[in-house]
């Protein structure tokens, strides 16, 4: 079994030749190129959050407050990073979060392709935004035979909303992220500022374009009058009615795992758990949807105490490999990573991405080997402590 920290070796190797990485080892300067390469409506969607951005800075903070015990002689020379969630075995527990905007984070305006391509060049499941420029089967073809989940925002038509659904189960998803913290838009005073909202624009749309329930509710096709079809998303993409007495419904409409994306409540945790989904998804959208909230990460135990044997996903804030074993270590089944792939694929596109994961899995890898935990069984929640 290799180790996911050895791939640090091939650029110390190559350094001896004069080789430097040509993408940024550390977060910030990605995330400096990153905005240099990407056009200010476009950066501003994807760096920016709710309100004055509290939330999504305290997400990120909030990490700093919890510190992991190295134990020693543990025998951790060799690590099992690998995880099992819904009768799949996986090598690792990282999954690449849904980004409505991913496509236009590459110039070419296919970063949802570019990422599934990624995603199976290294084994990292993919969970797929509704938001996408190329349809959702197109997305799910260019994972190969890497995971994917489809994320769902409900729209207020059910007839489009099953349809979405099947859509996704044809084309192989493999499990259906209802996403419930984006049932109407939050208050973001970046993209206000320079009055930029991409699918008004009529992007990222084709997966409502392609679906011949919505476009049996336009007059002429999208093809013809786009203007049109964006109108008629934008009045049907909220759904502030959404409540629990539909999920009995949206269960019946596949065969496979639902998982609540957006659950931070233990109390939602549970109710969750008795309307029969099969995952928790503990996150606060980054902090992207509503300020003055509590973070993700401090949220995540009494989440995943709720969720009894239920599988949680867990995002929001991760920055770095520490940030994923503190997350796994409070109990995540896995952990999903968001701006850090986004701000690669602007970068320097598959690579990019490629290089993201690696990066995140290296150090992860290092962290549990150095401080003496060799499974992910292993970091447990005793081993973290409060940072004073």
């Amino acid at each position: 079994m290799s180790n996911y920290g050895d791939w640090q070796l091939g650029t110390y190797l190559a350094g001896l030749e004069g080789t430097r990485p040509e993408i940024p080892m550390h977060f910030a300067e990605l995330a400096r190129r990153a905005e240099e390469q990407m056009p200010p409506e476009i950066w501003s969607y994807v760096a920016g959050g709710a309100g004055d951005e509290h939330t999504q800075d305290a997400n990120v903070r909030a990490f700093q407050r919890y510190g992991l015990m190295p134990r020693m002689l543990t025998g951790a020379g060799e690590r099992d990073l690998s995880v099992e969630v819904f009768g799949e075995r996986w090598p690792h527990p990282l999954m690449l979060a849904p980004v409505g905007v991913i496509a236009l984070c590459e110039a070419e305006r296919h970063g949802d392709l570019t990422t599934a391509r990624a995603a199976d060049s290294v084994g990292i499941p993919m969970i797929a935004s509704t938001l996408m420029e190329d349809p959702l089967e197109d997305v799910a073809a260019a994972l190969g035979g890497t995971t994917g989940w489809f994320q769902l925002y409900p729209p207020n038509d059910r007839e489009l909303t099953e349809s979405l659904v099947r859509r996704a189960e044809a084309a192989g998803y493999r499990a259906i992220v209802v996403t419930l913290d984006t049932l109407t838009l939050g208050w973001r005073p970046r993209d206000l500022s320079i009055a930029s909202f991409p699918q008004l624009g009529g992007l990222c749309l084709a997966n409502y374009v392609s679906d011949p329930v919505f476009r049996s509710r336009l007059a002429v096709p999208p093809e013809e009058d786009m203007t049109a079809a964006t109108m008629l998303w934008a009045s049907i993409f909220g759904n502030p009615r959404l409540s629990w007495d539909d999920l009995a419904w949206l269960r019946s409409l596949t065969s496979l795992p639902i998982l609540l994306k957006g659950i931070c409540s233990p109390d939602d945790a549970r109710r969750a758990v008795d309307a029969g989904v099969q995952g928790i998804y503990c996150s606060n959208h980054g902090g992207r949807q509503a300020n003055g909230g509590l973070p993700a990460i401090d949220c995540l135990a009494d989440v995943v105490d709720a969720a009894g044997d239920l599988p949680v996903v867990f995002d929001s804030g991760v920055r770095s490999g520490a940030d994923v074993v503190k997350a796994l270590a409070l109990g995540a089944t896995t952990v999903a990573v968001g701006r850090p792939y986004a701000y690669g694929l602007a970068v320097a596109g598959q690579a990019g991405v490629e290089h993201v994961v690696r990066c995140l899995l290296a150090e992860t890898d290092l962290i549990m080997a150095i401080d003496g935990y060799p499974t992910i069984a292993s970091l447990e929640r005793s081993a973290l402590r409060e940072v004073r």
